[in-house]
């Protein structure tokens, strides 16, 4: 007998996304999410094998559960920041603001802004304009819709 699941994979390609969204819905048994369509694909792909061919052996989610830690601290708001969208550390940003240049220098764990040490570009960008900013925004790594 052959294996079903790799004909259930290669269909997903050519399934209507209303469709997928079905599929989410039974084998997710909650809403789907707002993503694109191939982000829908790789997750219900990733499903329809994880209920065939069983999960992660619980060794290995504790194992990058460590390794996450190890990376972020356990701290959350650091683990929502893709690590290949932080700018490297020595990293300079520059943004004139109101005719007078600011640097912030990247730093392993954080920002440097006139010599003091900041968690965050945000709280930066507070003390520089005295409003609330997306830091990330305001020294244009990321444009006002999302996008980098």
């Amino acid at each position: 007998m052959t294996d079903p699941i790799p004909a259930r994979l290669a269909a997903l390609k050519t399934t209507p996304t209303p469709d997928l969204k079905q599929q989410w819905r039974e084998l997710f048994d909650s809403a789907p999410p707002p993503f694109n369509r191939r982000y829908l694909e790789s997750r219900l792909a990733y499903r329809i094998q994880e209920l065939a061919y069983g999960g992660l052996k619980p060794e290995t989610i504790r194992r990058l559960e460590r390794l996450g830690e190890d990376l972020d601290g356990g701290d959350r708001k650091k683990s929502r920041i893709r690590a290949d969208m932080m700018p490297i550390a020595g990293t300079r940003l520059l943004r004139e603001y109101q005719g007078v240049e600011q640097v912030v220098t990247v730093l392993q764990n954080g920002f440097e802004w006139q010599g003091r040490p900041y968690k965050s570009l945000s709280a930066i960008a507070r003390a520089i304009t005295g409003t609330r900013w997306n830091g990330w925004v305001f020294f244009g790594l990321k444009n006002h819709r999302g996008r980098t």
